[in-house]
């Protein structure tokens, strides 16, 4: 739903997961070959990638200061669970953390994490706080307090229901 610019780094990935719920609608794209394809996954890896996704938005509205959306394994569990290796480019000697072997989508995931905390790019990782969207966006927003995906959509929608509520 958002017309922000996708997050930075990693977390690009982790914005692609998370989004692909449409709450409003229900169109998970998760259901779809593409949809499957663009995360490299198989049919067989969605019910993993769901709980990751769900755990991911209920850590993500934590950022934002919002309750979960429903109970969900905690994110911590399933990312203890990622293989993870420590990288060092012998040309400049910076390490990174980085998937193991092949790279699962939770592996990636954690990769994506690591680097955003190191960034410091993470907590600014959130979700919009409408209800009816919680899609994932990156707060750019010079003091940190971005609340929704997109101004023109989910605030004018929030907004115009608080002058509505208050003309009642």
């Amino acid at each position: 739903m958002s017309e922000r610019s996708p997050a930075p780094g990693g977390l690009e990935l982790v914005e692609a997961l998370v989004n692909t719920l449409a709450l409003e609608t229900g169109a998970d794209s998760l259901d779809t070959e593409k949809g499957r394809a663009r995360l490299g996954l198989a049919e067989e890896d969605v019910p993993a990638a769901r709980e990751l996704r769900e755990s991911l938005r209920a850590t993500l509205l934590a950022h934002a200061g919002h309750p979960p959306h429903r109970p969900v394994t905690p994110l911590g569990e399933l990312l203890a669970a990622a293989p993870l290796v420590v990288t060092v480019d012998p040309a400049d000697g910076s390490a990174a953390l980085a998937p193991a072997g092949e790279g699962s989508l939770t592996a990636r995931v954690a990769a994506a994490v690591a680097q955003a905390l190191v960034a410091g790019t993470w907590s600014r990782f959130k979700a919009c706080q409408a209800a009816d969207c919680h899609w994932a966006y990156y707060d750019r927003s010079p003091a940190g307090r971005g609340r929704w995906c997109s101004m023109q959509v989910c605030g004018a929608r929030a907004k115009m229901r608080r002058y509505r509520a208050k003309e009642s």
